[in-house]
């Protein structure tokens, strides 16, 4: 009987090793790196690849295409051998953040230059559209230091100096609409929600829909303000102007069972570009520890 249980004991430990290897739940660095990206017309995507000298070039072939920042987290924590990118703001402690070139993307590695890969969030606006009192007043409260208080306790970097609390309007009514960013998203409905409170009479409604959905919404007038996660491009929206309302790194993401720490520009660089032939990264263990 005890060797019967002994061997029922060994099955199922070499059963659950084997399904634990077939289903991809440990990590292997001889495996092939499974490379996740954003959609063509990302804000995020549009300023990653150029940061990392990429700009306008097609994706890999096997690339994972992600359609927004919830999606990008959601196959890298499932995913043992992924890799990929995303606004610091939005990423949680479901996947780990590697450090580039040894060095943590942080609000103050940020706000000085050392992490080289960041970007600024923007809002696109027709200046026509700001002459409403109600959407005036809004860019101001972007423009306080109680927005820029929300921006920093929310892990995004804020770029003004020498704010002002925002004053209040009794008489102030109506509505604003808000689309674009997935990126810039999480914080400005956040920034929406204290502004409703702040202003009880206006309401503030946040879609996302990407950058390029901003540029477009902007333009055409289909909503008040667009969010972009990238500089802002005036040949995408000729009519409108822009604001920055903080600067975000972008943060390179793995599965939490994954062993390295860091990577260096140049390997980042060998795993995206769709021309670097023979010296493409395409398994983890080419990538320098």
């Amino acid at each position: 009987m005890k060797k019967l249980i002994a061997l029922i004991l060994l099955t199922v430990v070499l059963c659950s090793a084997f399904i634990l290897t077939s289903c991809g739940g440990s990590f292997d660095e001889a495996k092939i790196i499974s490379v996740v990206t954003r959609e063509d017309g990302s804000g995020t995507k549009s300023a990653f690849m150029e940061i990392i000298g990429l700009k306008g070039k097609s994706d890999i072939s096997g690339v994972i295409v992600a359609s927004n920042t919830a999606s990008v987290l959601q196959e890298v924590e499932s995913n043992p051998l992924a890799i990929g990118y995303d606004s610091l703001g939005y990423v949680t402690s479901d996947v780990k953040i590697l450090s580039v070139d040894g060095v943590m993307p942080t609000i103050a590695t940020i706000k000085d230059g050392s992490y080289k890969i960041s970007r600024p969030l923007n809002i696109v606006y027709q200046e026509n559209r700001v002459a409403s009192e109600v959407n005036a007043a809004f860019l101001a409260f972007l423009q306080s230091s109680d927005a820029q208080s929300i921006i920093s306790e929310n892990g995004y970097v804020s770029t003004r100096e020498n704010t002002v609390p925002y004053t209040v309007i009794p008489s102030l009514s109506g509505e604003i609409t808000i689309s674009g960013s997935t990126s810039l998203k999480p914080l400005m409905e956040k920034l929406a929600t204290k502004f409703e409170e702040i202003q009880s009479s206006v309401s503030v409604s946040v879609a996302g829909g990407g950058s390029g959905t901003g540029y477009n919404d902007a333009e055409n007038g289909v909503t008040d303000f667009g969010m972009i996660s990238e500089a802002f491009n005036s040949e995408k929206s000729p009519n409108c102007t822009y604001y920055e309302v903080a600067k975000d790194g972008i943060a390179i993401i793995v599965n939490n069972k994954n062993t390295y720490n860091n990577i260096s520009s140049e390997d980042l660089k060998k795993i995206y570009d769709v021309d670097a032939g023979e010296k493409a990264i395409t398994v983890w263990a080419q990538v320098t520890k």
